[in-house]
């Protein structure tokens, strides 16, 4: 799997994978954690979750751009994980702050959003210019293996979407491991304090302390939230004591992820001699072109340039669809699912899981094809993906629809008795496994290979600047996924699948309508 690849491919992946380790502690927790501790609405911290998610993509254009003005790829990358680091020793700084009704909340929630601005920038500086250096050192590859004939440039050329792939999977490793460390240190610092972890119950301390009304909701989830261990005084009391220790809890994992980027910074630092050197530029010799060859040399820049585009389009609607793991599928989790020993974060190591299983299966099952002469383009397989998310969305309109679940905000607002009275349960936590299957699926097909087809029409002095592009079509569909949360919450729930299914299928038809031009243009 990791022979005949360049040498700094898997270092590179290493480095990479200390990040998004880091990254992905945060992630798991983000919109679960604006709700507990400012207690915002889900469709507000959906905002601010989408914003953010945004803002990394959108920031890499930026990062592309310094990398490529100044030729110094590496010093950007290390920049950027420095100035993550900052971010997160930011967001762990509230430490033991407690946000109730007297405090200016609003001030730790400003500045709770100034550090998520310096993780999307340190990610802005890291993530697009770290995927154009394996990029390059492909580009260098198949130089190397052009002087030695067609046959070993094909051979080199195949490489580039497995290497890809390969990189891909390393990042997925930290994501696997990631989402366990927030929900682990947050039941650990509970049980320190007598306390159990319950989905629902820092929402409803909140509501107790506005109202000063004891529900039978509330009765209900406080025998499930407490200890034996625990000195109960009053309510009031408590509720204070349930929210500051459920999110000091979390606070800590935010320290984890400071040291996961250390670590990542010193991996990158220590091999960073392997990656391709490209921070002064070359001296070359002027070389006179025809005004043809001119013609001919812009007309194919602008062939490159409208492909990329038109590929950046569909992935738009992809990763609005996607990224709802960190949205309505995590709400999803949270309210529909029996995950009573479970934190509803952690089935998004769900992902990451069916990254590394799959992705040498599907590898291998490419390499069956390309030894039989059916070679897939990357074009067609970016719009089999699109395919494939829309049955996942499918699967879960179908399960909504058995169950005739009703809106998000009318399930939790229902007692124990009145769901009986109703006839309605929450569905087994098979849902969710099926459900990232089929979206991890369609990952594999889209995302790795969306980066290889980047770098493959990317002209070679915008290198940068083009896997920043591919990053800011990520960041246009990461700025719409809070309407997920507004569709969960407002309809009943199929219908907000139903929405995806068809953003789904409609890309994907957009796709095969190009791909005879984008297999041209790519060749």
């Amino acid at each position: 799997m990791f022979q005949s690849h360049p040498k700094g491919l898997i270092p590179a992946a290493l480095a990479n994978m200390g990040e998004r380790f880091g990254y992905y502690i945060m992630n798991a927790v983000l919109l679960l954690f604006l709700i507990s501790k400012f207690d915002l609405p889900d469709s507000t911290a959906g905002v601010i979750y989408s914003v953010f998610y945004c803002g990394i993509y959108v920031l890499s254009l930026v990062g592309g751009l310094i990398a490529d003005r100044t030729q110094n790829y590496n010093r950007t990358i290390q920049w950027g994980l420095i100035i993550m680091a900052i971010g997160y020793i930011c967001l762990a700084v509230p430490l033991f702050s407690e946000v109730n009704q007297d405090q200016r909340w609003w001030a730790i929630l400003i500045f709770t959003c100034f550090a998520l601005l310096l993780i999307a920038f340190g990610n802005g500086l890291f993530k697009g210019n770290l995927q154009a250096i394996v990029g390059k050192m492909y580009d260098e590859y198949e130089a190397e293996a052009a002087k030695q004939g067609e046959q070993a440039l094909a051979v080199a050329k195949d490489k580039r979407d497995s290497g890809f792939q390969i990189f891909y999977v390393f990042i997925n490793i930290g994501g696997l491991v990631a989402p366990f460390v927030a929900p682990l240190l947050r039941q650990w610092w509970l049980g320190k304090n007598g306390l159990i972890y319950n989905s629902e119950m820092a929402h409803l301390c909140h509501r107790f302390l506005s109202d000063n009304e004891v529900t039978t909701k509330f009765a209900e989830t406080f025998q499930k939230s407490v200890t034996e261990n625990y000195a109960f005084v009053d309510n009031i009391t408590f509720c204070h004591d349930y929210i500051t220790v459920f999110n000091q809890g979390i606070h800590y994992s935010f320290i984890a992820s400071v040291l996961a980027m250390l670590i990542s910074l010193c991996i990158f630092l220590y091999t960073k001699h392997l990656f391709p050197q490209v921070e002064k530029k070359q001296q070359t010799q002027a070389v006179e072109y025809t005004e043809e060859e001119k013609q001919q040399m812009a007309q194919e820049i602008k062939q490159r340039l409208y492909a990329l585009f038109a590929v950046l389009g569909v992935a738009v609607f992809f990763w609005l669809s996607f990224h709802q793991n960190g949205q309505s599928l995590s709400l999803f989790a949270r309210d529909f699912v029996i995950t009573d020993s479970i934190a509803p974060e952690i089935w998004q190591a769900l992902n990451p899981f069916f990254v590394i299983v799959l992705t040498p299966v599907i590898m291998a099952f490419f390499n069956v094809l390309a030894r039989k002469g059916k070679v897939i383009s990357t074009p067609r397989k970016i719009a089999i993906g699109m395919a494939i998310a829309g049955v996942a969305y499918l699967f879960l309109m179908i399960v909504s629809m058995v169950h005739n679940y009703p809106s998000g905000v009318e399930f939790r607002s229902m007692t124990s008795e009145q769901l009986a009275a109703q006839g309605l349960t929450k569905c087994v936590p098979w849902v969710l496994v099926g459900t990232y299957f089929f979206l991890t699926v369609s990952e594999l097909f889209i995302s790795p290979l969306g980066l290889s087809f980047v770098s493959k029409v990317a002209p070679r002095h915008m290198v940068g600047l083009c896997q920043g592009l591919w990053l800011g079509a990520t960041a246009l569909g990461n700025l719409m996924i809070w309407v997920g949360p507004v569709m969960y919450n407002a309809w009943p729930i199929e219908y907000c699948w139903l929405v995806f299914l068809v953003i789904c299928l409609i890309s994907m038809g957009v796709m095969l309508s190009m791909v005879k031009w984008l297999e041209k243009v790519a060749c």
